[in-house]
């Protein structure tokens, strides 16, 4: 084992592993649904439906999942919501409960379980590592995701030519059994502080948006992050597919080979800040953006008239950036999410990390509906010149305000938290 690995205790691999394995199950499922879906109804309507199915109640729950993350006890949460998603889907497949419109309502149910495990999750896992360790912890974990995001998809595909939705759905069961088995022999104490009225709910978030809008550290890191997932969302979600479709004519098996580069890159960068870096990574957050900005340069060049590029160059090329692409990201996300973990105290951890979600998913809906109506306008290679130009902008603000709290060792955040009680009772 590295040196850079061998501080981190038990606690965390068994949470690593754990979210491992149901990583893994939910990515088959995410494979085996649309196919089904598609196989039965034909509609890319009913698609959309389903995505809507598992992302609009999980944002509207997510903050009074915080809440829940803070007063109850967050290890019990976590193994009570995968051992009952686990139940459910054994239950869809004892009962048969496989139609759409039953598994959509199977999709909403899942997702609101699916935000107060991560709202519990998300406050739980800073206390199972020491401070200076968030690096290489959020690192580790990452590359557990990529590798789950790299294998799920083709054994999900295989599982569904197989055995169609149900052994897709009962894989998904299994992994979540398996998860909470992990999680089980967790040691974490938490002392809860039970809720007694709806009024303290409401308290409750009050107080996580108030901690949140007066701690100037964390509103900085928050705001920055924002920006960027506004303006990188979209260059990630619709502007590189379309390009990659319609200007560079790559094809499906191309396009999913460009999507493994990236994941490839991103494990490279993870497994750096893991053995080697650590929290020194965040210095090199501003190094990493202008990386960033040259590999945009370079994509708006290849889609651009001016390169005259084969098919089969510009996929050699492109297959090149975005290795590099995914080990800069991976210098831009665990440093920031890092910091925000050590910045919030754990008692306010839940709601106060729930509030900074849904802000942040918030952002990205706003480039997304701006971007695609561009693309019908203007060329793809100016919309990406002005997406470029937007987080340039955004890059040098941050730089020439607040380059010491997006790089410095956060100790700016110190007596920002003694600024306010938690008054929890």
């Amino acid at each position: 084992m590295s040196s850079g690995l061998k501080g981190l205790n038990k606690n965390f691999w068994l949470f690593a592993v754990g979210r491992f394995v149901s990583q893994v199950g939910w990515a088959v499922q995410d494979v085996a649904l649309p196919l089904y879906v598609l196989d039965q109804t034909h509609s890319g309507g009913m698609m959309t439906v389903f995505i809507l199915a598992e992302m609009v109640p999980a944002l509207l729950v997510m903050p009074f999942a915080g809440v829940i993350g803070d007063r109850y006890n967050r290890k019990h949460l976590m193994v009570g919501f995968d051992l009952a998603r686990g139940v459910l889907l054994f239950g869809v497949l004892a009962f048969n409960f496989i139609g759409i419109h039953q598994l959509l309502i199977v999709q909403v149910i899942m997702a609101t379980m699916g935000a107060f495990f991560g709202a519990s999750t998300g406050a739980m896992f800073p206390d199972l590592v020491e401070p200076d360790e968030l690096e290489k912890a959020n690192s580790i974990v990452s590359s557990f995701n990529i590798f789950a995001r790299l294998i799920g998809p083709a054994l999900g595909g295989f599982i569904y030519a197989v055995g169609g939705i149900a052994l897709a759905l009962l894989v998904n069961a299994a992994s979540f059994f398996g998860s909470g088995l992990f999680e089980m022999l967790i040691g974490y104490e938490w002392e809860a502080k039970e809720l007694e009225s709806f009024g303290q709910v409401i308290s409750d978030l009050k107080e996580g948006i108030s901690f949140l809008r007066s701690n100037r550290y964390l509103w900085t890191l928050m705001g920055f992050a924002i920006f960027m997932i506004a303006l990188a969302q979209p260059f990630g979600a619709v502007l590189m597919p379309y390009a990659m479709r319609e200007i560079l004519k790559f094809s499906s098996y191309q396009f999913g080979l460009q999507e493994s580069a990236f994941m490839v890159g991103a494990l490279i960068g993870n497994a750096l800040i893991a053995a080697k870096f650590g929290k020194k990574a965040g210095r090199y957050l501003f190094h990493a953006l202008l990386f960033d900005g040259i590999m945009i340069l370079v994509f708006t060049w290849l889609i651009s008239p001016a390169s005259n590029l084969t098919t089969d160059t510009a996929f050699l090329l492109l297959a090149g950036v975005n290795i590099l692409w995914g080990a800069v990201e991976a210098f831009l996300n665990v440093p920031i999410n890092s910091k925000i973990q050590r910045a919030i105290p754990t008692e306010v951890r839940g709601r106060v990390m729930a509030a900074m979600a849904v802000l942040m998913h918030a952002a990205g809906p706003f480039g997304l509906l701006a971007v695609g109506p561009l693309l019908d306008r203007y060329p793809a290679w100016l919309v990406s010149l002005g997406l470029w130009a937007g987080m340039g902008f955004v890059v040098l603000y941050y730089w020439a305000r607040h380059r010491a709290v997006l790089t410095g060792e956060d100790r700016g955040n110190v007596k920002e938290k003694g600024k306010m009680e938690t008054g929890l009772t």
